[in-house]
């Protein structure tokens, strides 16, 4: 059985099964199964079943969208537009250490998301209750990290293209200034640092491939001998 790529709000990715055969064009919006009910996204990739490792079993494409359906998820895009306002006014009241990134209506309107990022644990019981009493609805508020923010923002790198965690990056993996170090580039923060302020994820591309060559190559500060006498290394560049 084939399984689908469908992306979501603020490049939330999941996996989904078309168990009823449906004719599924990529780019294409799809109605699919979600907690305690439906979700709408579009469909990014379509991958062979033994190219993927799953940790739970996927959910259903129940099926294609329609106009209706279209509209209706531009409806909920303005009306999200209302939350992060409200809420955000009701942070202030009760004077709560949190930023609020973002608001995400499920596609039956059965449950609104709140993301937001804070430096500490924060109590926001109160805010919950309130939440739920204004919109009549499940509310669920979910810390996030500065690059999930990044990611639900968008955005374009220094290289001049979108963010990769926004274009096809699904896991974010550590990155260390080590890696840097290795490509000889600047550890000024400024330069290597992405619009979320870490580490550039794209630091760690290359990795495989210094850790592979640098081996072969002598160590800076080595003395080395050559034709016109001995010399001291001071710079390494594999690609040259």
């Amino acid at each position: 059985m084939d399984i689908y790529l469908v992306e979501f709000k603020g490049s939330r990715k999941e996996y989904f099964v078309n168990p009823d055969c449906l004719s599924i064009k990529i780019r294409g919006f799809v109605i699919v199964q979600a907690e305690r009910g439906e979700d709408m996204g579009r469909v990014t990739k379509k991958i062979p079943e033994e190219m993927v490792e799953l940790e739970k079993k996927p959910q259903n494409i129940l099926h294609l969208a329609t106009p209706d359906d279209l509209n209706r998820l531009v409806a909920n895009r303005e009306k999200e537009k209302d939350c992060v306002k409200q809420c955000e006014k009701m942070i202030a009241e009760r004077n709560l250490e949190m930023k609020l990134v973002d608001a995400e209506f499920q596609f039956d309107n059965n449950k609104i998301t709140f993301f937001f990022t804070a430096d500490k644990r924060v109590d926001f019981r109160e805010l919950v209750k309130e939440l739920a009493t204004t919109y009549k609805t499940r509310i669920e508020l979910r810390q996030i990290g500065v690059r999930d923010e990044a990611r639900r923002i968008g955005g374009f790198g220094v290289c001049g293209l979108p963010l990769c965690c926004t274009a096809f990056l699904r896991e974010f993996e550590p990155i260390s200034t080590q890696l840097a170090r290795e490509q000889s580039l600047s550890l000024n923060p400024a330069k290597i640092s992405g619009n979320c302020g870490r580490l550039l994820c794209c630091l760690r591309y290359e990795k495989d491939v210094y850790e592979k060559s640098l081996p072969l190559f002598p160590k800076v500060g080595d003395k080395i001998e050559t034709d016109q006498g001995e010399g001291v290394v001071e710079k390494i560049n594999i690609f040259k």
